[in-house]
């Protein structure tokens, strides 16, 4: 399922009840639309001028495990996340569980808050879906949460298009950020 414009304020309230660390990291989740396995280790390192970099390849150093397809992949963080980094105030991982991994227990987070909302289960790549959901909602289409999203593409087009859509993908954050923020101070999103 996919979080309503009514369930999104509800999920980021519940997001304060479940623990620092997995909490930031679930709203990291919804502001970026990454996946929850690369959202949990990401690392200060990756983040440069605004943009989360995640390296394709696995970085073991690091304990960066690489992106899902291994294609590196950018992303413009909204000021909202940018603000809970600063928050997390970590060198490193940015979501570490106490032993200093990566944070594991998203699943088990989203379990207790749908409980808790009393909501059909959820789950955090949910979260995920809700992001490139909010990205064809506003108009940008499915061209866009695909690349926003570091979705695999296919065909001829990827072969010949190869323009970085930096300020195409820094508005599509923006305003998807917008978006998710006016709904919690009780707008309705446009």
């Amino acid at each position: 399922p996919i979080l309503s414009d009514n369930e999104i304020p509800k999920f980021w309230a519940a997001f304060e009840g479940v623990g620092l660390v997995e909490g930031m990291a679930l709203k990291m989740l919804l502001l970026t639309g990454q996946r929850p396995g690369e959202v949990a280790h990401m690392r200060t390192e990756h983040v440069e001028d605004g943009w989360w970099n995640l390296p394709g390849a696995p970085v073991p150093a690091l304990g960066w495990l690489g992106t899902k397809n291994a294609q590196s992949h950018r992303v413009w963080l909204p000021k909202a996340a940018i603000e809970i980094i600063t928050e997390m105030d970590t060198a490193g991982m940015v979501f570490a569980s106490p032993r200093g991994g990566a944070v594991s227990s998203l699943d088990v987070a989203m379990r207790a808050i749908c409980k808790d909302l009393g909501v059909e289960r959820a789950t955090p790549h949910d979260l995920r879906r809700t992001h490139g959901t909010l990205i064809a909602s506003l108009g940008f289409g499915r061209d866009a949460m695909n690349r926003i999203q570091n979705h695999a593409e296919g065909g001829i087009a990827s072969v010949y298009d190869r323009h970085q859509y930096a300020d195409e993908n820094k508005r599509i954050m923006e305003s998807v950020a917008a978006k998710i923020i006016s709904l919690m101070l009780g707008g309705s999103g446009n």
